[in-house]
């Protein structure tokens, strides 16, 4: 086995849906696959997720430990600096830098250009980069935030719904559709609210998607109201027209038929990816 530990890089891309792995050693990359690792909700299992992950990558680099490595873990959950030394503290390893998952896929995203990220899957979040400084926005999580995210909008069209039984605004498509989901009556859809993951109230995303481009009130209502979510973060963030925007996860392209027409002209593929990201902060690491 090698057992040369110089310029080892690791990086990882660490999700509540799944974790992955890259090291980077003599000219070679290696990559690795596992389950999920968010350290907020089960730190336990993220641990072992995350143990067991970069000792499966040692082991396919044909590597004897990552002892003198430098390793960048974004993670889901880690809510502050707090979070990310216990996650440190409970890893063996010398040079391992934590932080949440907002920065990896930002820098991944856009390499070494300076431009916006709006990062729109069940959950969201913001961020600009000017200057070689980052600043971040939103990412709180579901209870108290990811605005405009398909949690979120599972949960207006469900709101809606109610609204709808409450006789306070007009029964569309959309909302009569739902309301037959759960078993046509207002009780069963706060029966599935009080339990439902965000995930579950994101499988509404395609659905409200679909009935928006079809011109549904209520439809349209949500995706314009999350469009402006995105428009006043771009603006508190000073994001200006003709700066790269790179949209992020599976809902943030559907956004463009709602937001300005200059807004949607500035959308970017991402250069890379949020593990490609990782390895590049973990080479900005001191060692």
């Amino acid at each position: 086995m090698n057992t040369a530990h110089t310029e080892i890089l690791v990086g990882v891309d660490g999700g509540g849906t799944a974790c992955r792995f890259a090291l980077t050693h003599a000219g070679t990359r290696v990559e690795h696959r596992a389950g999920p690792a968010n350290v907020y909700s089960d730190f336990r299992a993220a641990l072992e997720t995350l143990t067991g992950g970069l000792n499966a990558l040692t082991a396919k680099a044909g590597l004897s430990d990552l002892r003198d490595a430098r390793i960048y873990l974004g993670l889901a959950g880690v809510t502050g600096a707090r979070m990310a030394a216990e996650v440190a503290a409970a890893l063996p390893y010398r040079n391992v830098t934590v932080a949440d998952d907002r920065l990896t896929a930002v820098t991944g995203a856009l390499g070494g250009r300076d431009g916006a990220v709006i990062g729109i899957g069940t959950g969201s979040f913001l961020a600009r980069k000017a200057g070689g400084r980052v600043a971040l926005m939103g990412g709180w999580g579901f209870a108290l935030g990811d605005e405009a995210s398909g949690a979120w909008m599972g949960r207006r069209l469900l709101q809606n719904v109610l609204h709808v039984a409450d006789g306070l605004v007009p029964a569309t498509a959309l909302t009569e559709a739902a309301l037959q989901k759960f078993g046509g009556t207002p009780a069963g859809v706060v029966e599935f609210a009080r339990e439902a993951s965000p995930a579950r109230f994101a499988a509404h995303a395609p659905d409200i998607l679909e009935a928006a481009m079809a011109g549904d009130a209520a439809a349209k209502a949500i995706m314009d109201d999350g469009a402006a979510y995105i428009l006043r973060g771009l603006n508190a963030l000073g994001w200006q027209p003709g700066e790269t925007l790179c949209p992020l996860g599976g809902l943030a392209p559907h956004y463009a038929a709602f937001l300005p027409a200059e807004v949607a002209a500035s959308f970017a593929e991402p250069v890379g990816s949020a593990l490609d990201g990782a390895l590049a902060l973990a080479a900005e690491a001191r060692p």
